[in-house]
């Protein structure tokens, strides 16, 4: 059961790319950590969309995201080789040519040329970017990420290896959104009932989440339904203040420990 919150954030996508993501070889971590730290910083998680090395689902992926998001983040497909396309697809979906971005060649031959390497051609590809986009320095790597607007969306293209991915968002994508973020402070509080299967909850989990109208409020089964229920439960809150957002999101589940102990049932 869910009770969803009526709060104006502003809308993301998530688009994480590459042919390893879809045949299973690689568990896509980077979707899970984008979509907690965009809910966090106040923004709403609409889509998590998983494309193929293909330059036109690429595209296509950017404008449907862009349509339909404030956010655009996209991670994979920057690097040196003929399958990393993320580049020419997002030039492909904004209508513009790539081209060859003076900072972002001078980021790329500055990582290379300090480890003792030279340019080569493949190492020049990181650096063609969409005409208008602005390269995004990576702390950790080779591969420049971009930042353009894709009509109303600002989109955010990173590279897949997680901790590069990490290092710029933190470094460069959170600062960019400052203007757009609502500027709340987003908590959450969780509790674990036992005993007690999640439909028999559901009725008194729906009355606890009126105490926070604003508030999401969701109930995860770890167990059993009958033999042996447990049932995580769930609640984000958002307010000007941490403290007020903690308090909201502790409120109902104290409403919730209130009508359980009233109706007798097994809780905690």
């Amino acid at each position: 059961m869910e009770v969803a919150a009526a709060l104006y954030r502003p809308r993301a996508w998530i688009l994480t790319i590459g042919n390893e993501l879809l045949v299973g070889r690689i568990v896509n971590t980077n979707a899970s950590w984008l979509a907690e730290r965009l809910t966090l910083l106040g923004a709403v998680v609409r889509r998590i969309v998983t494309v193929a090395d293909d330059l036109d689902d690429i595209a296509q992926s950017f404008r449907e995201a862009a349509a339909a998001a404030d956010i655009v983040v996209s991670t994979g497909g920057l690097g040196p080789t003929d399958d990393d396309m993320t580049m020419e697809g997002l030039a492909l979906a904004a209508g513009r040519p790539l081209v060859l971005h003076p900072e972002a060649l001078r980021m790329v031959e500055r990582f290379y040329r300090a480890r003792g390497y030279g340019l080569t051609r493949e190492r020049v590809k990181m650096a063609w970017l969409p005409a208008g986009a602005r390269p995004i320095p990576n702390p950790v790597g080779a591969a420049p990420g971009a930042h353009l607007w894709l009509g109303r969306a600002q989109v955010f293209a990173l590279p897949g290896v997680p901790a590069e991915m990490k290092a710029m968002f933190e470094s460069y994508v959170v600062e960019a959104l400052k203007p757009i973020l609502p500027g709340l402070c987003v908590r959450e509080a969780a509790k674990v009932y036992r005993g007690i299967p999640e439909s028999s909850l559901a009725p008194l989990l729906r009355r606890a989440a009126r105490a926070c109208s604003d508030c999401y409020t969701k109930s995860h089964p770890k167990g059993h339904e009958v033999n042996e229920p447990v049932i995580e439960v769930r609640v984000m809150a958002s307010a000007e203040s941490c403290g007020e957002a903690e308090s909201k999101a502790r409120r109902v589940l104290e409403e919730l420990d209130r009508l359980l102990e009233e109706a007798g049932s097994v809780g905690g």
